[in-house]
């Protein structure tokens, strides 16, 4: 049934549900829970609660509430389990909020996120589509999470990469929010599951624009290159060839390895943001202040589809 007070919803994915309060408030909504990609259950358990409020970052909302999503097992010791919620929950109070409550299930490999509340003006909304021809393409947080993470499981990762990769995973997209917001973001998405190009390719579809990114301007994790070229990918960056590749031009000098690593999922990614040309670089220097990883990475253009220069 429709409901015009329902601003995002299942008519047109973005990455969180949004309903308006009234004419200077709505509640953006999200959900998110995985399995652990990383040894320590603490920082299991903060990864996963700063990638579930990635969503409402996105949005530009405020997190004002979580509850907790989880899943343990009765072979995991008591103590992993507490320290799993634990990192959720110092998470979510550098977030600036509470979790009030939750649920869980038993189950034998254990899971964890969180359902995030936020707050917004909608008129302050940044939504996926809304980009134009002329706007720069912006980053926070370097790539390739992924890839470190499976490199973990392989045991093939440095542990300085990974201590790197853990480290930018548990880090909040709240300040990068908070420079996307001041110059005025036209379009807004963090990038996650369906890696950089696919995120990317959702952007250029819903504003109906296209894409150009400069490969040597992508800023990469400790390793992420090293390990990309070893084929080194999670199952998921075959997955979103599959699906995004039809929409993506990669230049000729561009090997194998270096377009399935633009493919490669992420966890916990940084916010790309599409910002007008003159506002650019306001942006940048807002970001280096506020000590925001922030790369220009290409820029939108009228032709549809990605090209990877």
């Amino acid at each position: 049934m429709a409901n015009g007070d329902v601003l995002v919803g299942l008519d047109v994915s973005d990455d969180a549900a949004v309903y308006r309060i009234n004419e200077d408030l709505a509640i953006v909504a999200t959900v998110d829970f995985f399995t652990p990609i990383v040894d320590d259950p603490y920082s299991f358990g903060a990864i996963a609660a700063a990638n579930s409020l990635s969503d409402i970052y996105a949005m530009g909302g405020r997190p004002i509430l979580a509850l907790n999503v989880a899943a343990l097992s009765d072979k995991v010791p008591l103590d992993v389990s507490a320290e799993i919620l634990r990192g959720g929950a110092e998470k979510a109070r550098e977030a600036g909020i509470l979790i009030a409550g939750g649920h869980t299930v038993r189950d034998e490999e254990p899971k964890y996120g969180l359902v995030a509340l936020g707050a917004i003006d909608p008129a302050r909304l940044t939504r996926k589509g809304g980009a134009i021809p002329g706007d720069r393409l912006l980053l926070s947080k370097p790539l390739g999470a992924g890839v470190v993470t499976t490199g973990l499981m392989r045991d093939t990762a440095e542990p300085s990469e990974v201590e790197a990769a853990t480290a930018s995973m548990m880090r909040l997209n709240a300040a990068a929010a908070e420079v996307a917001q001041a110059v005025g973001s036209s379009a807004v998405t963090d990038i996650t599951g369906y890696g950089l190009l696919g995120h990317a390719s959702e952007m250029s579809q819903r504003g109906e624009v296209g894409f150009s990114i400069r490969y040597g301007d992508l800023p990469w994790l400790p390793g992420a290159e090293r390990l990309g070229a070893t084929m080194t990918f999670p199952g998921g960056a075959y997955d979103n060839r599959r699906h995004f590749g039809s929409l993506v031009e990669f230049d000729e000098s561009l090997e194998d390895w270096q377009q399935i690593l633009c493919f490669s999922p992420e966890t916990s990614g940084g916010l790309l943001m599409a910002v007008r040309a003159s506002r650019a670089d306001d942006a940048l220097g807002a970001a280096a202040e506020a000590g925001v990883d922030l790369a220009d990475i290409g820029e939108v253009v009228a032709a549809p589809g990605i090209r990877v220069l």
